[in-house]
């Protein structure tokens, strides 16, 4: 009976001596929290919403709001020279229209002066049996025929006076071909261009074909060129060298449909950077 009572003393004392220790231990750790602010364990909820709030910050601090776009200009309108064609000059619209933009680009040359510098194909006109011409220049290669009216003259087109255009500014652009809105682009950033369309500015009915050194051409004599300097919604604005009219107004639809018949044909410079 002594050596069982003896047993469940100790026993009883090391369970208090646990105990006891066991309280110093959670009493020594609240007492640590609350000296220094911190705790060994987390209440769940306070831990989503503080990780919650962290994302939102970092969300917001790496994607800044996006910038609105810049809205495209609905018209613009260009100040360039006007230079007649006339007299000197009855067939020169092209080179009249290079020397416009060539001023505007600030080279001090007139139209005159470039018509030596002007590419020729001095390839002599043959005629059919019925009047129509069987053969004679390409105005892919140079001006066919004679510019001053001395004799019988059509033309050129974009790939020869590009040539003469190039020769003055570095960064002339061949824009034959692309889509009207880039020649909108061109105004919207302060450039004209040389423009091929028809004299009357309607799509000609009737067309003519003759040989050439290079082959057969398919063309109109209601060809013509100018230099567009503005736009609308609506309108186009050119400086036309024959009709002897600046900012001359032209409906945008019927404009662009004699560009496309005369082959989109386009001559035009970027900006120095």
């Amino acid at each position: 009976m002594t050596v069982l009572w003896k047993g469940i003393q100790v026993t009883l004392a090391l369970f208090l001596i646990t105990g006891l220790l066991f309280a110093s231990g959670v009493f020594g750790v609240l007492l640590y929290a609350k000296l220094t602010g911190q705790t060994w364990f987390r209440d769940p909820t306070v831990a989503y919403a503080e990780q919650e709030a962290a994302a939102a910050k970092a969300a917001t601090t790496a994607a800044p709001p996006a910038a609105k776009p810049v809205e495209r200009p609905k018209s613009i309108l260009l100040e360039a020279p006007h230079i007649r064609q006339l007299p000197e000059l009855p067939s020169g619209c092209e080179v009249t229209s290079l020397t416009m933009l060539l001023q505007y680009y600030g080279v001090n040359k007139s139209k005159m002066d470039l018509v030596p510098e002007m590419k020729k194909d001095l390839t002599p006109i043959r005629y059919n049996k019925n009047g129509s011409i069987a053969y004679w220049g390409n105005p892919n290669t140079g001006f066919v025929g004679e510019v001053t009216g001395a004799a019988k003259g059509f033309g050129i087109y974009h790939t020869a006076l590009f040539e003469l255009l190039k020769a003055y500014v570095p960064t002339a652009q061949d824009l034959t071909k692309e889509p009207f809105s880039k020649l909108e682009d061109q105004l919207i950033q302060g450039v004209p261009s040389v423009v091929w369309t028809t004299i009357n500015y309607q799509v000609p009915a009737n067309w003519v074909v003759w040989d050439t050194p290079i082959g057969p051409i398919e063309t109109t004599f209601m060809e013509h060129a100018v230099l567009l300097v503005g736009f609308d919604e609506q309108y186009v604005y050119v400086n036309d060298p024959l009709a002897g009219q600046s900012n001359k107004k032209i409906d945008k639809e019927a404009f662009i449909a004699t560009w496309d018949a005369m082959g989109r044909q386009a001559l035009s410079y970027t900006k120095a950077q």
